[in-house]
């Protein structure tokens, strides 16, 4: 691999006009935090964050749901960065229930079957590099007392959105490499816009940066991979097909964006048993947003993490106002554990 300071010489070279690329993955956010890519990077050149933490996009009604089913005496099993984001009430961590970490929803499922008389519920979020695996655990018909809240979004719809809405002046995108890992990049053809698949090493982003820059200069817009050791065109056919044998897309809200059509998933019928929502009747309320906190306006790459005047004041990661401060893929909490300013 070339030398991340070749790639930054020849990048400086290359941008002679002022550019904004976005990335809508948090790994990414942290790779660029901590190797200090912004600091090599030409001035006129700024990478700007999207919308790429799963769990800063979780709305608060969804939130609030998963906290009414831990009131209600259910088992709720959740990743460890779900638990401090803030409801319009409470949180996970603080909610009067039994709310269990676990690594992923086959220990959810072990837990139902150690305790066949209570209901046991797996906040079941991320983009679609998780869903694969959720779907190939409910083909394999685990224990009535198990259920799963689904919360999960797609990438592609809301990248849609943002460019509809032009409102953060974006000339490109760095594509996330886990997810395309798994869905492959033909489905991001669609946009006629500079995009590269980049991997996680600083080399890697630095070079998908050189990419995009090229593309800008020479007036191109398609989609290029700079993470063929990982990621093909066609992704991973197989997990493909358990998504789509399982799940169905869905209109969905996300936190700091409107209902985007078609950006979720939804259980197929045959599945609805194991749908938490329906089991239970739950209703995700929409929260209007009444604190300081500019989540949104992160998630939407309008502003910086230190552009708010909570942001290591009033916020912190042990004391989350908005959820980008929870979560380790979360911008806010990036930046705060490397001290990033603006």
């Amino acid at each position: 691999m070339t030398l991340g300071t070749d790639i930054a010489k020849k990048l400086s070279e290359v941008v002679d006009t002022d550019i904004r690329i976005m990335h809508v993955c948090g790994t990414h956010e942290a790779a660029i935090a901590k190797y200090g890519v912004r600091s090599v990077l030409p001035p006129q050149m700024k990478i700007v964050m999207g919308p790429g933490c799963p769990v800063c996009i979780t709305p608060q009604g969804e939130i609030d749901a998963a906290c009414e089913l831990a009131e209600r005496g259910c088992i709720v099993c959740t990743y460890g960065d779900l638990l401090r984001v803030p409801g319009s009430k409470t949180s996970l961590e603080h909610v009067k229930g039994d709310v269990r970490i676990v690594q992923g929803i086959t220990k959810a499922v072990e837990i139902a079957r150690q305790n066949p008389d209570k209901e046991v519920v797996f906040i079941s979020v991320g983009f679609e590099t998780t869903v694969p695996t959720v779907a190939a655990t409910l083909i394999t018909n685990p224990p009535e007392n198990f259920s799963i809240l689904v919360s999960h979004r797609l990438v592609p719809p809301a990248m849609k959105w943002l460019m509809e809405q032009g409102e953060a002046d974006l000339h490109g995108f760095i594509l996330p490499g886990h997810v395309c890992a798994v869905m492959g990049y033909h489905e991001y053809e669609q946009f006629k816009v500079p995009q590269v698949v980049a991997g996680f090493e600083p080399e890697d982003i630095l070079l998908s940066l050189l990419m995009l820059a090229e593309q800008i200069k020479n007036g191109e817009a398609k989609v290029e991979n700079a993470y063929p050791r990982v990621v093909t065109y066609e992704g991973n056919v197989k997990a493909q097909k358990l998504m789509k044998d399982v799940f169905t897309p869905a209109d969905v809200e996300w936190r700091g964006f409107p209902v985007i059509p078609d950006s979720g998933l939804a259980l197929k019928p045959e599945f609805e048993a194991y749908d938490a929502q329906k089991k239970f009747d739950l209703v995700y309320e929409k929260i209007t947003k009444k604190d300081g906190c500019i989540c949104d306006r992160v998630l939407r790459g309008l502003a910086d993490p230190s552009d708010c005047k909570l942001f290591g004041k009033a916020c912190t990661p042990r004391v989350p106002v908005g959820p980008c401060m929870v979560s380790h893929e979360g911008a806010c909490r990036i930046w705060h554990q490397y001290q990033q300013k603006k």
